[in-house]
């Protein structure tokens, strides 16, 4: 477990499902689009899965430990990680992600070992590659018509811009 001032990072737990179901009934970025949720009875087995897993990370408000959104931090041998957040939209905006993921960052430096974090965002999520930009992640490229998470109105895949942001622990400044 990691807490900063307002948050707690700590694994997921069942009776997290509510939490989870508030932001991934409807995904407000499409790349977690197949994370959808239908129900609470799909949100517990989601968080129950997830508890099962070091690759997830609950955000929880430090206070009342309610969910608020959730980061992940996916390994690559030997000393790379793929980062990536998701929040509740009802907490944008007040620097939760920012701090989750300053947390999140500083951790897999200082405890796990990690050499390079790189993360993925279209180029269309403006707020997540600000919270790149302020965690001092540099952008490596943009992949041009990279992935495609739904289609368009006429059937065809949607295929996204996608840009690739790294940071290396020698470029991190806690």
């Amino acid at each position: 477990m990691i807490e900063t001032d307002r948050l707690r990072l700590r694994n997921f737990r069942a009776d997290d499902a509510a939490g989870l179901l508030a932001y991934l009934r409807a995904p407000g970025a499409r790349c977690f689009l197949s994370s959808r949720l239908a129900d609470l009875a799909a949100a517990e087995a989601e968080a129950i899965r997830r508890a099962s897993s070091d690759e997830h990370v609950a955000i929880a408000l430090r206070g009342s430990d309610r969910l608020i959104g959730d980061l992940f931090a996916m390994f690559e041998a030997p000393d790379t990680y793929s980062v990536g957040w998701n929040l509740d939209p009802e907490f944008a905006g007040a620097g939760f992600a920012h701090e989750a993921a300053h947390a999140l960052v500083s951790h897999l430096f200082s405890s796990r070992g990690a050499r390079r974090l790189y993360a993925y965002v279209e180029t269309d999520n403006t707020p997540s590659r600000r919270l790149c930009e302020k965690l001092g992640m540099r952008v490596e490229g943009t992949f041009i018509e990279f992935v495609t998470f739904t289609d368009k109105p006429d059937g065809t895949p949607l295929f996204e811009d996608t840009m690739q942001y790294a940071i290396l622990r020698k470029e991190w400044t806690d």
